[in-house]
């Protein structure tokens, strides 16, 4: 029987939409989703993941990404880092010009510099840095990271209408209790998204626990908000998706 091990800590720049954060960790992370982009780096051992584009792996020294809405999954062994930027907030501060929103083409990529600028940008985050230290070593990030690192994002909204229609109505009001859809609807909510309704329902349960939490809600009040059965359902949840339990999340702000 494999040792399981998993350590995280966590810092966040509310006012810039930033968290960053450090694992240790052989946690297997079920398929789910993120609001914010995700960028971050292998410091040791390896990850394969499930994503969009089939599947992915990446060893020490690769750089990681995810963008927005995008389902994966992971099955990491050892050390990494990745910090989460709010889209609204990174476009306002620091790609004003671009007129519509973009992803990230690849979920690993071969980049010391980048990989090495990731690292600055940790550090920074870490030892509570001054916003304009922050802001410059962004500004470097965002820069590297242009064309042909990214491209326009795409319309993913091209899943079939019975199953937008419950992707929309699971998205609209997560908290509410969700009543059994038909079982032609749950196979091609698998077979077109890669996780079932009920996990995407507790995806989207756990990111508007996250948004509660920000906003400085207690812990049960945001269970009880987010439509989860107590606290400890949330807490169980939040850990098995984002691998850090919604107190340290909510103590993580600088």
């Amino acid at each position: 029987m494999n040792h399981r091990f998993h350590e995280v800590t966590a810092h966040r720049v509310q006012s810039m939409g930033i968290t960053a954060m450090e694992l240790t960790s052989n946690h297997s992370f079920p398929r789910h989703t993120h609001d914010e982009y995700g960028i971050g780096v292998m410091l040791s051992g390896a990850q394969r993941s499930w994503s969009g584009v089939g599947q992915v792996e990446a060893s020490q020294g690769d750089v990681i990404t995810v963008n927005p809405g995008e389902l994966h999954d992971g099955y990491p062994i050892r050390r990494w880092r990745i910090i989460y930027f709010d889209p609204k907030v990174l476009a306002r501060l620091f790609i004003p010009e671009l007129t519509r929103e973009t992803e990230f083409i690849s979920p690993s990529l071969r980049d010391p510099g980048t990989a090495a600028w990731v690292n600055v940008l940790f550090s920074r985050l870490s030892s509570g840095a001054d916003q304009l230290g922050v802001e410059e070593v962004v500004t470097h990030l965002v820069l590297r990271l242009q064309s042909p690192n990214i491209r326009p994002m795409r319309d993913l909204a091209n899943s079939s209408a019975p199953v937008a229609k419950a992707r929309s109505r699971i998205e609209e009001d997560p908290a509410s209790p969700i009543t059994l859809f038909r079982y032609q609807i749950v196979r091609a909510f698998a077979r077109e998204l890669g996780t079932t309704p009920y996990a995407y329902v507790i995806q989207c349960r756990v990111r508007l626990a996250r948004k509660l939490l920000i906003n400085g809600e207690t812990l049960a009040a945001a269970a009880q908000r987010a439509g989860f059965a107590d606290q400890s359902h949330m807490t169980r949840a939040f850990v098995r998706q984002l691998g850090i339990s919604p107190g340290r999340y909510r103590a993580a702000a600088n």
